[in-house]
């Protein structure tokens, strides 16, 4: 547990080409929610294994490691040559085959956190376990990071908006101070602002002109449904039930 005394801050930041560069002390917030780390938690959710990467090729050399693994994802938005399904929770929530571990590719979400492989506290968050996350960060990591991905160099409102409330109840609820402007712009633009405000972004266009509403209709009804946290460990995200976190603390 952290102690009561340390100075608590949070930032928002968006990931491009570079990697947001963090002391180790922070622990990083991954947000892709249309549609990475929705898809990823969900999939974790239902009792798959989750395995992110960053490139065709990642995904081709670790698919030979493992038994039948299920490769979902896109580039660009055209699921690649060999792979069995979108980047799409909906898809991903049809199928019965848990037993098959995912290896999980995006043009940017998972590229996001591949970046931050093998940093002590790297979480991943989406709108279905935001209460869950913030809850957690709060109990436990004084300085904090939330980083939305930055899909062709913009920061989608989704992202935004998932950003936003986690820091806006860390702030409220747990004394944190934003580092910047930024931040403290970003979480008063989506103060008290509606889900169905992401509708107007490029992303949800994306998924409207492409046939996909599925997928942004479930990330719109999917609020705060899960009470767990995700986290990156040795390349496989795993959940821990919230209710088992505080016990173990």
């Amino acid at each position: 547990m952290m102690q009561a005394t340390m100075d608590k801050t949070v930032v928002i930041d968006v990931f491009a080409d570079n990697k947001p560069d963090y002391d180790s002390d922070y622990a990083v917030v991954a947000v892709d929610v249309i549609r990475a780390t929705t898809t990823a938690v969900t999939g974790v959710a239902l009792g798959r294994q989750c395995f992110p990467v960053s490139s065709i090729e990642e995904a081709m050399s670790l698919a030979g490691t493992m038994p039948n693994p299920l490769l979902i994802g896109e580039v660009g938005g055209v699921m690649p040559h060999g792979f069995d399904l979108q980047n799409s929770p909906v898809q991903l929530g049809a199928r019965t085959d848990v037993n098959r571990p995912m290896i999980l590719l995006s043009s940017t979400g998972t590229r996001l956190i591949s970046m931050f492989k093998g940093r002590k506290a790297l979480y991943i968050a989406c709108l279905r376990n935001l209460k869950a996350t913030t809850d957690h960060l709060i109990a436990n990591h004084p300085k904090v990071a939330l980083v939305g991905a930055g899909t062709r160099g913009e920061f989608r409102e989704e992202d935004q908006l998932c950003c936003a409330w986690i820091a806006e109840r860390m702030i409220e609820q747990g004394c944190y101070k934003p580092e910047n402007e930024m931040t403290a712009g970003i979480v008063e633009c989506w103060s008290g602002a509606s889900v169905d405000s992401i509708r107007e972004g490029n992303s949800a266009a994306y998924l409207q002109r492409s046939g996909q509403t599925e997928d942004l209709d479930f990330i719109l009804t999917h609020l705060n449904d899960l009470n767990s946290v995700y986290e990156l460990r040795t390349g496989r995200i795993i959940e821990r039930a919230l209710e088992q976190i505080k016990q173990i603390d």
